[in-house]
């Protein structure tokens, strides 16, 4: 039990100054190697509200093409329904919902969004006009 205490002990005070080590930095190592140094400031070029991006391969997720900074998803509360949920999409003059965030793992249809969908930004990103982070060689089937 002391054994087990003080190695919880040692490996939290590592985490908690390998994070303030990482929080004073701007940069960013690639996994691939090498240095990003402009991480940081790419959040200021996202493209609110203008023109969507294509997408580059077949049943990717779209982009969202406005700011979500504000806005709440988590266990409680996603704001993005307020727009986007079938039941006021119309009115938004927003996208709908994908049917199949609508069904369940075994397949049924649900009359809420699926608790496996309830997380939008887990396969859905804003849309930015920013460097690749990575060296990109990523060629979609025609």
């Amino acid at each position: 039990m002391k054994k087990n205490l003080i190695i919880s002990v040692i490996t939290a005070a590592a985490v908690f100054s390998a994070g303030l080590v990482t929080a004073q930095s701007a940069s960013v190592e690639s996994l691939r190697g090498g240095q990003v140094d402009d991480y940081v400031g790419l959040q200021e070029n996202w493209q609110q509200d203008k023109k969507r991006f294509n997408r580059n391969y077949r049943q990717q997720p779209p982009l969202i093409p406005h700011s979500i900074d504000q806005y709440q998803v988590d266990l409680k509360a996603n704001q993005c329904l307020g727009c986007h949920d079938w039941s006021a999409a119309g009115d938004r003059n927003a996208p709908t919902l994908s049917m199949t965030h609508y069904l369940d793992r075994e397949g049924n249809q649900l009359d809420r969004v699926a608790g496996t969908r309830w997380f939008c930004t887990q396969c859905h990103v804003p849309q930015a006009d920013a460097p690749e982070l990575v060296e990109n060689e990523f060629d979609a089937s025609k």
